[in-house]
């Protein structure tokens, strides 16, 4: 059995190991695969798997031994899902890795936002605190979380984690979803609908998917409805976020100041909006990334490819 990675280096830059995938099969990796070498790539391979590559119903059609089609990763938009069912070909993705690494992450962001701890450290490396009058000083207001309300939109896995660290951190939680878990309310965290978590939230952590109606869900009508000086986390799809929006409610100073790992068009674009925003934070869609939580994508995408050559494939997105 050929098995194909078309891009593993995100995955795997060298600090694990493909021996998983090497027992199963004749394996070949690429670090990253243009799109005018897929079909080349592919060939006759039985199993391919893909991170960001895409696989359209065109290579589809060209590759024609495929037959079972893996994620090294949770969204599966980069594969023709449908035109995959049709050749009754299951594309399997990875639903839970990353939890705890990308709710640490969105709350090291709100850290950074209250303190800028990086931007104090090279400040004092600079020789400004060396050269101070005063025995401290500090070049940011600094925000102290405790008391605050978060509202999390999004409660799923990582949108639950997230909230148990604000409130740990003594932050109310207000949760929005269209899924409720009555169980998961409590003194501190309660589902309310949306006008309500805008109203009432001095941070906004997104934790939800990008479908249609999420699309643009931050922008200039919903940030109107937000209390001033709110600060605003992405750590899920750059395009929840209408960006234009987000950079103009920044140098308003509407929105005292944003954190994403996550940008409409990755890698980002040196004419995006939010590069000349105020008080922005951008990382470079690495909250995931953790070497414990890649490993963890690594067995689960191992255990995918198991099940299919078993007869029973699991985590199958077009059934």
């Amino acid at each position: 059995m050929k098995i194909v990675i078309l891009d593993g280096y995100t995955e795997n830059p060298g600090d694990l190991s493909w021996e998983g995938f090497e027992k199963l099969g004749d394996l070949t990796v690429y670090d990253r695969t243009p799109n005018d070498k897929i079909v080349e790539r592919i060939g006759d391979a039985d199993i391919v798997y893909t991170n960001k590559t895409p696989i359209t119903k065109e290579t589809l059609e060209a590759c024609p031994n495929i037959k079972f089609i893996g994620l090294l990763a949770t969204g599966y938009n980069v594969v023709d899902v449908n035109a995959a069912k049709e050749k009754g070909i299951p594309v399997s993705n990875i639903p839970t890795y990353g939890t705890d690494a990308v709710a640490q992450f969105a709350i090291a962001l709100l850290l950074e936002l209250c303190h800028h701890i990086g931007e104090h450290s090279n400040c004092v490396k600079r020789g400004e605190w060396s050269n101070n009058p005063d025995w401290c000083f500090w070049k940011y207001p600094l925000v102290e979380l405790a008391g605050k309300t978060m509202g999390i939109i999004g409660f799923g896995r990582i949108g639950q984690a997230t909230a148990r660290i604000a409130q740990a951190l003594g932050m109310k939680v207000l949760a929005y979803d269209s899924y409720k878990n009555p169980e998961l309310e409590s003194e501190t965290c309660k589902y309310v609908e949306l006008d309500e978590l805008f109203a009432n939230s001095d941070v906004i952590s997104l934790h939800c998917p990008l479908f249609p109606n999420t699309k643009g869900i931050i922008n200039k009508d919903t940030i109107s409805k937000m209390k001033d000086g709110v600060m605003i986390i992405n750590t899920s799809r750059g395009p929840l976020i209408v960006e234009e929006d987000l950079r103009d409610a920044l140098n308003s100073g509407k929105v005292g100041g944003a954190a994403v790992d996550v940008v409409s068009v990755e890698p980002i674009k040196m004419d995006n909006p939010l590069l000349e925003a105020k008080n922005m934070i951008i990382t470079p869609h690495i909250a995931w990334a953790p070497k414990e939580s890649r490993q963890r994508l690594m067995d689960i995408a191992v255990e995918n490819l198991k099940a299919f050559i078993n007869g029973s494939p699991i985590n199958v997105v077009n059934k």
